[in-house]
């Protein structure tokens, strides 16, 4: 501390390291080192968290005694201080928050260090000398932030041979049930930040909700689905399991709706019952989640269903809640919820589909079918997705056009692939999408 101004935080630091006790799979993701925590005990007993987990040991407060030593308790604050780290932590969801935090301080602490030495070296003769040794030692900071990755590519380059070795076919991702789609995508890729906008009531939930259902690990797909994360910051997870009901049920939407069912969609919804039951598949319904609620929740997923492939389905984007730094800046707020996703979908290695607004601009123009630009505040989404697809329905502005109840799929960008249009058949009385073929073969 110098002056007024504090070069740590005791709160973030007990905070961070008590979430990671209460969760221990954290310290997995965690970017910190041990020279980034302030206090010495935290120090060492962050050091010995990562030599826990390097070992596969469990992470608790008995091994972490174990660890160190009794002989060397008092030097990390004793069992009471441990004790106190585990009640201190409310809550995971913050460890991204909480780590940043921790970073920064570090920083003005190395460089509260450079400025001292600066100092002490400012009568030096060689003023030139003293210049490049500061801004040496104020550009090392950015070093001792990052991962131990050196950058080498011999490891990927024997990887990828192995993968070429054994032809995985047309689909490398996780499927989304609808073939053209699938031949244009390779299916929704591991680490992909996924956009899916349309104008209100075009059918971008019950779309997502299709994809979700032909993915999870169902009879449909041959018990070869994944996980399936869902957060619904618009409707509640009754309306969602309906829907999903009906699509996978064939079952008529108003049926279930008006709670009118005949035997025969008895019969069919008791079976749905059963495959949902037993499905990969989590709903989260809460409104007003904010990213570290929705990244908190994707990662206890990811070690449930460890093993499978994961896809996170967002509905949708403009109503997470931004960082309030970020208030009266929705450019910005936005902006940084987007970047978060993309790191989310990297970190965790999942797909993470956002549904998004388009603005009433596409109304006014002739040509309805939407554009980049069309998704609000659309500038830093653009960058962030690998993939963004519009859905467009010609009958939604054109009621007497020959292409009823048929959607447009369209890929308006795709980092690792082409772009371009897929149709297919929406069988409204089901909340159902379907491949062309297969409504006119029915």
């Amino acid at each position: 501390m110098t002056g007024n101004i504090f070069y740590f935080n005791d709160e973030a630091e007990q905070q961070y390291l008590g979430a990671i006790l209460q969760e221990p799979d954290l310290i997995k993701y965690s970017q910190l080192k041990p020279i980034h925590f302030y206090r010495q005990q935290n120090q060492s007993i962050y050091k010995a968290l990562q030599e826990l987990d390097k070992k596969g040991d469990p992470i608790d407060i008995v091994s972490v005694i174990e660890h160190v030593g009794r002989e060397n308790l008092k030097g990390i604050g004793g069992r009471k201080y441990l004790t106190e780290l585990l009640n201190a932590s409310i809550t995971t969801a913050k460890q991204a928050f909480y780590e940043n935090l921790i970073i920064d301080y570090w920083k003005k602490r190395e460089i509260a260090k450079v400025g001292v030495k600066l100092k002490e070296s400012s009568n030096s003769d060689d003023t030139s000398q003293t210049i490049q040794e500061g801004i040496s030692s104020l550009m090392s900071l950015e070093d001792a932030t990052g991962t131990d990755d050196d950058g080498s590519i011999n490891n990927d380059l024997v990887e990828i041979y192995q993968e070429l070795e054994t032809p995985k076919g047309d689909v490398t991702g996780m499927p989304s049930g609808f073939t053209e789609l699938d031949r244009m995508t390779s299916g929704f890729q591991r680490q992909e930040f996924i956009i899916v906008a349309a104008r209100p009531s075009v059918g971008k939930t019950a779309f997502c909700l299709n994809v979700a259902s032909n993915f999870m690990e169902n009879p449909l797909n041959l018990g070869k689905g994944g996980a399936v994360g869902i957060f619904s910051l618009e409707m509640s997870r009754k309306q969602l399991i309906k829907r999903m009901q009906s699509s996978i049920g064939n079952i008529n939407a108003q049926s279930i709706r008006t709670s009118n069912l005949n035997a025969d969609e008895w019969g069919r919804l008791s079976k749905v019952n059963g495959v949902l039951d037993c499905a990969a598949l989590r709903i989260f319904d809460q409104p007003g989640m904010t990213i570290n609620d929705i990244w908190a929740k994707a990662r206890k997923m990811k070690r449930e269903f460890e093993g499978k492939d994961m896809m996170i389905i967002i509905d949708y984007l403009q109503l997470i809640v931004g960082n309030p730094v970020h208030r009266g800046n929705r450019q910005a707020e936005i902006g940084e919820i987007s970047r978060m996703l993309k790191q989310m979908a990297r970190e965790l290695d999942i797909a993470v589909i956002a549904l998004s607004q388009l603005s009433r601009g596409v109304e006014q123009r002739q040509e309805k079918r939407p554009m980049m630009s069309d998704i609000r505040e659309s500038g830093q989404i653009e960058q962030d997705a690998d993939v963004i697809a519009f859905l467009y329905r010609d009958d939604y502005y054109d009621k007497e056009t020959e292409n009823k109840n048929i959607i447009e799929i369209i890929i308006a960008k795709q980092r690792n692939g082409p772009v371009g249009t897929v149709s297919l058949a929406f069988v409204k009385e089901y909340n159902k999408f379907v491949n062309l073929e297969y409504r006119e073969s029915a």
